[in-house]
């Protein structure tokens, strides 16, 4: 079995108006929280991976990019990891962006 699970995904970062947390950018090697599921009693169930990228320093909010996502590779996880899938990305309880799987690599 491979360590890691890797997709290509729509990164969308949120502006703090659009309901992000984040008054600054990321960086590439960035690791938040990947949240697929939110349960009304506010739990979230989230997943750990990375978001990379080359093509840019930064990615700011308001701004959407092609990155590669780098998921530990946990049987848990592996029902949500398809083409078309969106999640939700993290940091603890606050909202930074959203997200979804274009390609499988």
């Amino acid at each position: 079995m491979n360590n890691f699970i890797i997709v290509k995904a729509k990164l969308n970062i949120l502006t703090i108006e659009n309901g992000g947390c984040r008054k600054t950018g990321i960086v590439s090697g960035y690791r938040p929280d990947h949240v697929f599921e939110h349960y009304e009693s506010d739990t979230l169930i989230a997943y750990m991976g990375d978001i990379t990228f080359t093509d840019w320093k930064l990615i700011y909010p308001g701004e959407e990019k092609i990155v590669t996502v780098r998921f530990l590779n946990r049987e848990a996880i592996t029902k949500y990891i398809y083409i078309g899938r969106k999640w939700l990305i993290n940091e603890g309880p606050k909202l930074v962006a959203n997200a979804e799987i274009l390609e499988l690599l």
